[in-house]
């Protein structure tokens, strides 16, 4: 079974988002998207909504999603949860899984700052969706690298954007309804 960890701080959880993981899985890129909603991510501030509310959110905007679900598997982990353990972890309690990271070219030019990141290269493939602004650098990495770059719906937006300028129409209805109920991000 082949994986992909998507993770992030899903803070909040947008359509770009959903629409990358269906996009991985409508060209079989892999089996099934593991949406890794991370407790604290080690690259950003920590002023995210609650855990609970971010993973919640998550589920509804994955509800009937075929092939991707929503983890929580970051929660028993250390905090910060840096990927190569997340990773390390999943492959031992998964012996017969493929695991592939999917990031951004926004992460992946800060990649060589995260956390063991030359045994990530090693032993996981890669899948890197692209992002506005942002350039595709690969020629610092090994040519046998398993480092693909997809062609997955391209949003010039961010969660960052949607809490700053209430970008409402990116975010699923369920999602909104519940940052409405939930009086998040003073919407």
């Amino acid at each position: 079974m082949r994986v992909a960890i998507y993770g992030g701080t899903f803070n909040p959880i947008h359509i770009g988002h959903t629409s990358l993981a269906q996009s991985l899985i409508e060209q079989q890129l892999v089996d099934e998207v593991w949406l890794m909603v991370s407790p604290q991510n080690p690259h950003k501030d920590n002023d995210a909504a609650a855990y609970e509310s971010r993973l919640e959110m998550a589920c509804l905007a994955t509800k009937g999603m075929k092939g991707i679900s929503v983890s929580d598997f970051e929660r028993n982990l250390p905090i910060p949860s840096y990927t190569h353990t997340t990773l390390t972890k999943l492959s031992e309690q998964y012996p017969y899984y493929q695991f592939y990271l999917v990031i951004g070219a926004d992460n992946w030019a800060n990649f060589r700052n995260w956390y063991r990141v030359d045994e990530i290269i090693k032993n996981y493939p890669i899948l890197i969706y692209r992002r506005p602004n942002y350039d595709l650098d690969l020629s610092s990495v090994p040519h046998e690298s398993n480092i693909t770059i997809v062609d997955t719906p391209l949003y010039d937006i961010s969660s960052t954007d949607i809490r700053k300028h209430k970008k409402l129409k990116m975010l699923n209805p369920d999602v909104l309804k519940y940052i409405r109920t939930h009086h998040l991000y003073n919407f």
